[in-house]
């Protein structure tokens, strides 16, 4: 219930304040977030430390400040969903390498749209969806269904088809069969039966969807991401497409797939850690448990 009435809270702020009014006073709530929730804050910490490999105290609250204040407003950005139009898209997004999705597309497989818990991946989807694409995204339902309901209208409202992760692996091969694409996130194992790789240095559990699907369906994956620039704009990136091979190996095949899709993740992670949005100790034991409220 208080999840829920503090999502109805942001979304009216969110739509009936400036865009700049609504994001500073996000970043101000988040600030107080950072205060005060000490888990949150020490979690993020402990995650940057990690991939800025510094324990210089200074340096690491710097940036998990950031990190609060940019996952506040994404959130804006997400309850603005509704006025995010033609308009809005070529006015403040940036599209790069649209010719790699779309070059993707041309073995008939469908493709696979990677990204993380970078940027703006709900934005991701909506670009995509307005490039002209047939837009299937995996998510996790969340345990209150009022906020679930709300979470699949946002999304819905823009075109995207989401896939309920109980069913994800059905739906995601009829819909590669049909040429359409699937949105995965592939930096946290949800499921708790991932592959153990290194991410960032360090072995945790990495979900084994991407690699698997491209390989059984022959779909291409397309690493996307959307970053959030200095004057609040964005850029969606599309990267060259990593296509499956198949050596006769399936165990080493599926991880040298699996390895490029973590490396692609990690990469944007370096390059933008004040918006890797991941408010728990990830390499901890039960860091990936489903704990979603």
């Amino acid at each position: 219930m208080a999840q829920y009435l503090l999502y109805r809270i942001g979304i009216w702020f969110s739509l009936n304040l400036p865009l700049g009014f609504a994001y500073w006073l996000a970043s101000f709530v988040a600030m107080l977030q950072y205060m005060f929730c000490v888990k949150d804050r020490a979690a993020v910490v402990g995650n940057l430390s990690v991939i800025l490999s510094t324990s210089d105290k200074a340096v690491l609250h710097k940036h998990a400040k950031g990190v609060f204040i940019n996952f506040a407003k994404y959130l804006v950005d997400f309850f603005r969903f509704s006025v995010l139009n033609k308009k809005y898209i070529e006015k403040y997004i940036k599209i790069e390498g649209r010719e790699n999705l779309f070059n993707a597309f041309k073995n008939k497989n469908g493709v696979i749209a990677l990204t993380g818990h970078v940027g703006n991946w709900e934005l991701s989807a909506v670009v995509t969806a307005y490039l002209g694409c047939s837009v299937n995204a995996v998510a996790l339902s969340h345990k209150d269904r009022r906020v679930n309901d709300f979470f699949i209208r946002q999304r819905e409202s823009k075109g995207i088809k989401v896939v309920p992760m109980g069913v994800a692996v059905k739906r995601c091969f009829i819909a590669l069969k049909n040429n359409e694409l699937i949105g995965l996130l592939g930096d946290r194992d949800f499921s708790g039966s991932g592959v153990a790789v290194e991410f960032l240095g360090k072995s945790v559990s990495i979900p084994k969807g991407p690699a698997m699907i491209s390989l059984k369906s022959g779909a291409p994956i397309v690493p996307t991401f959307s970053i959030r620039q200095i004057d609040n704009t964005y850029k969606t990136i599309y990267l060259p497409p990593i296509y499956p091979v198949k050596t006769g190996n399936k165990e080493q095949d599926f991880l040298s797939l699996t390895k490029k899709c973590v490396s692609v993740i990690e990469d944007k992670i370096r390059e933008y850690p004040e918006q890797w949005f991941m408010f728990r100790e990830f390499w901890a034991e039960d860091a990936n448990k489903v704990d979603i409220v």
